[in-house]
């Protein structure tokens, strides 16, 4: 650590520091990077800790596709219309990775990918928001196009989200983004550059100091917008006309939309879910409050939950409330529920020491969740500075009737949100270790026990802090992140989604049924998620009907069997890859 005298000239220095960062012009269009400058390092700081990764992948219900949003994992910061944090395709392996950056003007955030592979992403720096396209292998920048500038307004400039920091790329590789000057704007990508195909101008409804913080379509195409001063509104996509619900109550952050109308969405004083009544406008269907200190712990935007609410499988929806210490809180999410509505509220982090501002990683039982306490902008990680540890996973019971902690990690991860791989069993993260030289690293967790697999470094100082931006995988296993000074990529030698998986831990378990001549086989093991159907064979002949739900159970019956002669059951189980493995049990008929 650096002397205390030292410390704090360095820090009066820093405004400026961060101003040459962002503010810097970027290379010319379709020319080659210009790299992030690393000024001060420190040549012993560790380039790869841990073990390159066998892929070990973990089931979760697939995600519905938005028909008005680009796939799934390439249309907006939370990857889908849900807001999972997921990946079906694989992150890094950790072998032999490369890392490369690019010199950009402002946090790179939100990066989604148009129809041939490029990356759609808006920098926001301090003269303001500008769309970019750039190549995903090169990061050469293809095209730019200037968004309304910064609105003169307080606060802190590292804690604002609003006017570009959120947008979603539509179906038909269009950029739907809010702007600073409260309108929405649509903007084709169109050969190597951007082309504005709409401006839905929503200024009458709101306030003059109030700012647009997000916009997500709904399944029908109505898009949805959020304010920082509490507005929700609807637009209708072809006659323009928005309409409000004013909650009174401050949004930070995203939203997100289910395929039964539902848009759920968090203030500081509630959970709310919303749906277009008959002439589309916002209507609250349900509002569920949830515990609030009142104070907004430093990590946090305001004092509320920090969480964009992540929709869970078929039934819920989560986020994290304000507590003390701070929960992870889980909801049925149906327009009407039988019994309560919260499902399990369970605490995570030590009191006085935790708080986040990232949306849950969200399978349709499991949520991860970050520790965000002590970061409120760069000088909280600037000269070794680090902020409160932690990670940890949360799963809802299988009765729902409570939720409990699986694993924590003490892994640092300032700001960043995280994101999970299904195809790997890899959480990555980004963290920092307590060094001057500032360090910052791709980190990669197993999901199943948050052990660190490894660490791959991506670069040193300030222009390599994310300051919130995310993790963000492509489709060929490359994971980028916005920081500072623009874009970093990091990547393994070859796409990892051709390294064969770990084969599921699965086992077969035979049972005699009461009274004679039957068995029942079942397929056992925490993997049978992974599984698409099984089918019971006995010297190669089929003795039960395809088993195509979890735990594959059947009833084998002995009849055409020898007595008193040993047999091998064998269960041809076809996993949803493709690939098909094989169990096998033997038994003794009577």
């Amino acid at each position: 650590m650096a002397a205390p005298g030292a410390r704090r000239l360095t820090l009066a220095a820093l405004a400026s520091a961060a101003a040459f960062a962002l503010a810097a012009t970027p290379a010319d269009a379709a020319q080659p990077p210009i790299p992030i400058s690393e000024l001060f390092t420190n040549p012993n700081a560790p380039i790869f800790e841990g073990e390159e990764a066998v892929p070990d992948p973990v089931y979760a219900p697939e995600v519905p596709q938005h028909p008005k949003m680009a796939a799934n994992g390439q249309s907006n910061l939370h990857d889908d219309g849900y807001m999972s944090d997921t990946y079906t395709s694989a992150g890094p392996l950790g072998r032999a990775m490369r890392t490369r950056t690019s010199f950009l003007e402002g946090v790179c955030a939100s990066i989604t990918f148009d129809k041939r592979g490029r990356l759609v992403t808006v920098c926001v720096g301090l003269e303001g928001p500008k769309l970019v396209l750039v190549d995903p292998r090169s990061l050469d920048t293809i095209g730019v196009m200037s968004l309304p500038p910064r609105m003169s307004a307080g606060g802190n400039l590292f804690q604002d989200f609003a006017g570009g920091g959120y947008f979603y790329l539509d179906e038909s590789d269009r950029v739907v983004v809010p702007t600073t000057t409260r309108h929405i704007m649509v903007v084709a990508v169109r050969g190597d550059g951007f082309v504005t195909e709409r401006d839905y101008d929503v200024s009458g409804q709101l306030a003059s100091g109030d700012k647009i913080v997000s916009a997500l379509p709904d399944w029908s195409g109505r898009i949805w917008f959020v304010t920082g001063q509490g507005v929700v509104g609807a637009v209708d996509p072809a006659s323009g006309t928005a309409q409000v619900h004013r909650t009174g109550e401050p949004i930070t952050n995203s939203f997100s939309v289910d395929e039964d109308g539902g848009v759920y969405i968090v203030t500081d004083g509630a959970l709310y879910r919303f749906d277009a009544d008959q002439a589309g406008a916002p209507q609250v269907t349900w509002r569920e409050p949830y515990e609030n200190t009142g104070e907004g712990k430093p990590g946090q935007v305001g004092p509320g939950s920090g969480t964009t609410p992540t929709v869970m499988g078929r039934d819920l929806v989560s986020i994290t409330d304000n507590a003390d210490p701070i929960n992870v809180v889980a909801y049925k999410r149906g327009r009407s529920v039988k019994g309560a509505r919260r499902v399990c509220s369970e605490p995570v982090f030590p009191k006085g020491r935790g708080s986040t501002d990232q949306s849950l990683i969200g399978t349709h039982k499991s949520m991860i969740v970050e520790n965000n306490y002590g970061y409120t902008g760069p000088a909280s990680t600037f000269q070794g500075g680090v902020t409160e540890p932690g990670l940890a996973r949360v799963d809802v019971r299988a009765d729902r009737k409570g939720c409990k902690t699986i694993w924590t990690s003490d892994e640092i991860a300032p700001s960043v949100v995280p994101k999970l791989s299904l195809r790997t069993g890899l959480v990555y993260t980004y963290t920092k270790n307590r060094d001057d030289a500032d360090p910052w690293y791709l980190t990669a967790l197993d999901f199943r026990t948050g052990k660190t697999v490894f660490r791959q470094l991506a670069g040193q100082g300030l222009g390599l802090n994310n300051n919130y931006a995310p993790i963000t995988i492509g489709p060929d296993g490359s994971v980028y992140v916005g920081v500072i000074g623009g874009m970093v990529t990091l990547r393994d030698r070859s796409d990892p989604n051709d390294v064969e998986p770990r084969l599921p831990r699965l086992g077969l378990k035979l049972k005699r049924a009461r009274g004679a001549g039957a068995l029942r086989a079942r397929l056992s093991g925490d993997d049978r998620g992974l599984v698409k159907s099984v089918d019971y064979r006995i010297r190669g002949r089929g003795v039960a009907k395809r088993s195509k739900r979890s735990p594959f159970r059947r009833s084998i019956r002995e009849r055409g069997l020898r007595g008193s002669r040993r047999y091998r059951v064998t269960a041809s189980v076809k996993l949803r890859d493709g690939r098909t493995v094989f169990h096998k049990r033997s038994f003794r008929t009577r």
